[in-house]
């Protein structure tokens, strides 16, 4: 029997005892219906192609998938391509969320990095320029600014007068900026 008069039923039949031609017969009558819809659906020619190519390959595959009472060949394969596409455009959606989601939380972590950086950086060079003062001065502030005491309490720590704690207080802090705004940190005074 001539493969053009068999009905897309014995066709299937065919396929399922590995007859290439009853395949290629199917593929003769249905591939332009089912490229046509890939390509509706996914908007690229290329993973049309694609689409078409694997419902071949699945009626290949497992022809006993296709059921005639439930309704032609051709409903089947087009229902076949309409999945496969969905599925397609539902995980490239996903991919390109999963990416762009990636992308910024790479962005947002660069961003916290380098501020972590530059507040490490920062924190070493307040803590060279606290270093670098006099001990009355740098004394006052760490009781001061990084002890949390009021200038009385520091007064009374340091038994000095609070007038002299916050003259030391003030020298300090005005050649802590100085430093700082050599290493290129804050702003000096006259820049306020």
């Amino acid at each position: 029997m001539n493969l053009q008069d068999m009905s897309d039923g014995a066709l299937v039949v065919s396929v399922g005892r590995w007859h290439q031609d009853a395949l290629a017969e199917i593929y003769r009558r249905h591939a332009g219906a089912v490229f046509a819809l890939a390509r509706r659906v996914v908007a690229d020619q290329a993973v049309a192609e694609e689409v078409a190519q694997e419902v071949f390959l699945r009626l290949w595959n497992a022809p006993e998938k296709f059921d005639p009472a439930r309704g032609s060949l051709r409903s089947y394969l087009l229902a076949q391509t309409h999945g496969r596409s969905v599925d397609l455009l539902r995980a490239d959606t996903s991919r390109r969320r999963r990416e762009e989601r990636d992308v910024r939380q790479t962005a947002e972590a660069g961003y916290d990095l380098e501020h972590q950086v530059w507040d490490l950086a920062v924190a070493e060079r307040v803590h060279a320029a606290v270093s670098d003062l006099p001990e009355l001065e740098r004394r006052a502030i760490e009781l001061a600014y990084f002890g949390g005491h009021t200038y009385r309490e520091v007064a009374d720590m340091l038994g000095a007068p609070e007038g002299t704690v916050k003259s030391r207080i003030r020298t300090g802090l005005s050649r802590m900026r100085e430093a700082l705004a050599e290493a290129g940190i804050g702003r000096t005074w006259t820049d306020q």
